[in-house]
């Protein structure tokens, strides 16, 4: 990530659906937004009884209430990854690559929060037919979300303009339906959020004005955290609100939009000086370091 050194590890993980097996951690573990603790205890004893003293499992959101069939299916082909990547590895050469992760196209549909896809299209024929089979083997309940996309008059990147989405999840400045506005600048210490009025006129007074475009710019920000992938420390400065209990509705209505993220954030607290610290797992680079990339392979 970024100019931090490479790391290194033995461990091992396989990752599905409902579950993470892992080669470094042994014991059973439970996603954090999995809270019902009922629930947990009853898995237990029906995880132990499947899993072996060669590897752990951590449990992912998507398991709370799956049929224990599906759960069990899941397992099984894991257990199966797992075990013959071991065998074969005792028969290749040094520098074989002996397992790999799924292209960034499948693992998303993989990591998205059950019941949150709308639909998946495409116009690429390798990509199709690839979401097609890993569907029909892993989520055969989203198989029907899926189209194939085919119009020589209307290509699908100017269908869903996303040249020009992909300018503006780019850009410095996102605009609010309300006329205020963000600022989303990364550094290479955290990434910064600045809500700003903007535009808005409204007719109410300044603190129902000052809270409304605060609600808004959280769901906003929610989304391009998403859009952009971006990640680690977050540090976002909402328009001043004198009022607690205006306060204490933007951390909850900031906090319910962040707990739908598949990727794991969290709202750590409101300073004295009014800056909301939110964190986001790292799971790969941000959109903006990706776009990077792309530039100079092309200029080379």
């Amino acid at each position: 990530m970024k100019t931090k050194a490479p790391v290194l590890t033995g461990n091992l993980n396989f990752t599905g659906r409902y579950f993470v097996l892992t080669s470094g951690k042994k014991q059973i573990g439970f996603s954090s937004k999995i809270t019902d603790q009922a629930w947990k205890q009853e898995m237990k004893p029906f995880l132990e009884s499947r899993k072996e003293e060669d590897f752990g499992m951590i449990v992912r959101t998507n398991a709370y209430k799956a049929p224990k069939e599906e759960l069990e299916s899941e397992l099984i082909q894991l257990k199966d990854s797992f075990k013959k990547m071991l065998d074969n590895a005792k028969h290749r050469t040094c520098y074989s690559l002996l397992y790999s992760s799924a292209p960034s196209y499948l693992t998303g549909l993989r990591d998205s929060l059950k019941s949150s896809l709308e639909a998946v299209i495409t116009d690429e024929s390798d990509i199709y037919d690839a979401i097609k089979e890993y569907l029909i083997q892993f989520q055969p309940e989203d198989l029907g979300l899926l189209t194939w996309y085919e119009d020589s008059l209307l290509p699908l990147r100017k269908l869903y303009r996303i040249e020009k989405t992909m300018e503006e999840a780019l850009g410095k400045r996102v605009w609010l339906k309300s006329g205020g506005y963000l600022v989303i600048e990364p550094t290479e210490a955290l990434v910064v959020i600045d809500v700003n009025t903007g535009k808005y006129s409204g007719k109410k007074e300044l603190r129902e004005t000052i809270k409304k475009v605060n609600l808004e710019a959280a769901e906003e920000i929610g989304h391009q955290l998403r859009l952009r992938n971006l990640s680690g420390i977050i540090i976002i400065d909402f328009i001043d609100m004198e009022a607690e209990e205006d306060r204490c509705l933007l951390m909850e209505r900031l906090e319910g939009i962040l707990s739908k993220d598949p990727v794991k954030t969290t709202v750590v607290e409101m300073t004295k000086l009014n800056l909301v610290e939110v964190t986001r797992k790292k799971i790969r680079k941000p959109l903006y370091e990706q776009a990077l990339q792309m530039k100079e392979k092309v200029s080379l």
